[in-house]
C-alpha cells in the first residue's frame, strides 16, 4: 500500500507504474483517491473549525444563562445542536471516505524498483544467470510419481479417497528424503546467522489483508469456517504477522529469520491441480526465509536471499537459474522479485522452485510495523521473503536430477547425514 503522500504529490508516477504493469483499469482510481482525499481533508478542516466554534459557544450559555438571558442561552444552545449535527454528519462522510480511500490503495500496485523489466505476463520474464551444468542423461529419466512408485514412495489412490485431488501419501525413503531435505533446510539457514521458528499454522483477517492482495487471498486461503482464522499459504505470512503494529529499535535490526511449516493453498486458476503429480498441490511443507531490515538495506538483502537458494540446490548438485520477473508478472505489493528454478532432466528445462521478493514497506504499511531511529524518529520497516525449499517440488528437482540407470538415487554427500547415511535409494526387491 502506498503512502497518500506519494499520490498527492506525484500522481503520474503511480499512474506510469500502474501502466508498466498493464493494469490501466487501475488509473481511474488514482483520481479518484485524489478527490476523495481533497473532500476529506476539507470536511476535517470544517468539522474542526465546527468543534472549535462549539466549544467557545458551549461555554457561553453558562454565563447567559447566569445574566438570565435565558432566551439568548436557548437559541445558543440550538446552533450548538445544529454544530453537533453538521459535525456527526462530516464524521459519518469521513468515514465513509475513508474506507474507500483504503479500499482503493489496497489495489494501487507498489512502486516497482527502477530495475524491474517490462512485460505484459510470465513469458516475459528475464533469465538473470545459470549455476551448474543442466544434464540430459544418456537414459531416460521417468515422470517424478513413477520414480516415486517405483521406489514403494507415494500413495496418490488412498489420498484421493481420504481427501481427493491435490494430496498424497509419502512413504518409506521418499518420505525420509522429504523430511530430510526440510532439515538440512532448516540447519543451512541456522548456519547462516538466521533464528528458526515454527510459526502459528492460522492467522487472523487483519494479518492476512496485510500480507497479501485480496485476490491473491481469495484464490490462495482455506478459511475456518465460525472462525477469523484462515490455514496459512506460506509461513511468511504468520512471520511478517508478527510484527503488527511493532516498533522495533533500529539497532536491533535487521531481523534474519527462518521457518518451517505447512503450507496449505487452494490454487484456484488455469492451471488446475495435477491428477497425478505433486507440483501443484494443496499441501506441502516449506523451509522459508524472512527479513525485516532498514529501508536502505532491503536491497543487499534481497541478494542475499535469493543466492541463499542458489547455495542450497547447488549444495546437492541441482542445476538451477535465476528468472527476473518482469512488470506484468510482479504482484502488486512488490518491488522487486526473482524465481529460482531447477533443471528437470526430463523435460529438459527449467521448473520454478521457489520466489524471493522486496516488499518494501508494502507489508509494513498495512500491519503498521515501524522501526525507531537513533534520533527517535520513526519509519516503516522493509519486509523481505524467500522459499529456502519446498517439498515436494524439490523432489522432482531432486529425483530427476539424481536419478540413476537401474532406477535408483543418488544421495549427494551434503543430505547424506539426514539420511542414516545412505549413499542412494534403492528399488526394492519384489
Amino acid at each position: 500500500m502506498l503512502d497518500i503522500r506519494l499520490i498527492r504529490e506525484n500522481p503520474e508516477l503511480v499512474k506510469e507504474n500502474i501502466k508498466k504493469k498493464f493494469q490501466d483499469e487501475k488509473i481511474a482510481l488514482v483520481d479518484e483517491v485524489l478527490e476523495l482525499d481533497i473532500e476529506n481533508r476539507q470536511a476535517k478542516t470544517e468539522g474542526d473549525e465546527l468543534r472549535a466554534k462549539r466549544n467557545q459557544l458551549s461555554k457561553s450559555i453558562g454565563g447567559l444563562m447566569k445574566d438570565g438571558k435565558k432566551d439568548e442561552a436557548e437559541e445558543v444552545k440550538a446552533e450548538v445542536k445544529a454544530i453537533n449535527d453538521r459535525i456527526e454528519e462530516l464524521e459519518t462522510e469521513e468515514a465513509k471516505k475513508s474506507e474507500r480511500i483504503r479500499e482503493i490503495m489496497l489495489v494501487i500496485p507498489q512502486i516497482m524498483d527502477d530495475t524491474v523489466p517490462i512485460g505484459k505476463d510470465d513469458s516475459e520474464n528475464v533469465e538473470v544467470e545459470r549455476y551448474g551444468e543442466p544434464v540430459v542423461p544418456p537414459y531416460e529419466v521417468p515422470y517424478h510419481i513413477d520414480i516415486m512408485e517405483a521406489l514403494s514412495g507415494v500413495d496418490l489412490d488412498s489420498s484421493r479417497k481420504t481427501s481427493g485431488s491435490g494430496f498424497y501419501y509419502l512413504m518409506g525413503d521418499i518420505a525420509r528424503l522429504h523430511s530430510a531435505i526440510l532439515s538440512y533446510a532448516r540447519d543451512f539457514m541456522i548456519d547462516k546467522g538466521y533464528i528458526y521458528h515454527i510459526p502459528p499454522f492460522m492467522i487472523r483477517s487483519d494479518v492476512v489483508s496485510g500480507v497479501m492482495s485480496f485476490s491473491e487471498m481469495e484464490n490462495m486461503m482455506y478459511k475456518i469456517e465460525g472462525e477469523d482464522l484462515y490455514l496459512i499459504g506460506t509461513s511468511e505470512h504468520s512471520m511478517i504477522g508478527k510484527y503488527i503494529d511493532s516498533i522495533t529499535e533500529e539497532d536491533s535490526l535487521p531481523h534474519k529469520l527462518t521457518s518451517y511449516s505447512p503450507c496449505f493453498r487452494k490454487e484456484v486458476g488455469a492451471h488446475g491441480i495435477e491428477e497425478r503429480g505433486v507440483y501443484r498441490i494443496h499441501q506441502f511443507e516449506k523451509q522459508e526465509m524472512v527479513i525485516i531490515c532498514k529501508p536502505e538495506e532491503s536491497k543487499a538483502f534481497y541478494d542475499e536471499l535469493w543466492q541463499n537458494t542458489v547455495e542450497f540446490f547447488r549444495s546437492m548438485d541441482i542445476p538451477v537459474r535465476t528468472l527476473e520477473c518482469c512488470s506484468g508478472d510482479l504482484a502488486d505489493l512488490k518491488v522487486k522479485s526473482v524465481d529460482v528454478e531447477a533443471w528437470s532432466p526430463r523435460q529438459e528445462k527449467y521448473f520454478e522452485v521457489g520466489s524471493c521478493s522486496n516488499l518494501g514497506d508494502a507489508q509494513a504499511r498495512r500491519l503498521n510495523i515501524r522501526v525507531r531511529g537513533e534520533d527517535g524518529k520513526l519509519c516503516l520497516a522493509h519486509t523481505l521473503n524467500n522459499t529456502v525449499v519446498a517439498p515436494p517440488r524439490m523432489l522432482i528437482a531432486f529425483l530427476e536430477n539424481h536419478y540413476q540407470e537401474d532406477g535408483s538415487i543418488f544421495i549427494p554427500e551434503a543430505l547424506r547425514p539426514y539420511m542414516g547415511f545412505k549413499e542412494k535409494i534403492e528399488v526394492p526387491k519384489k
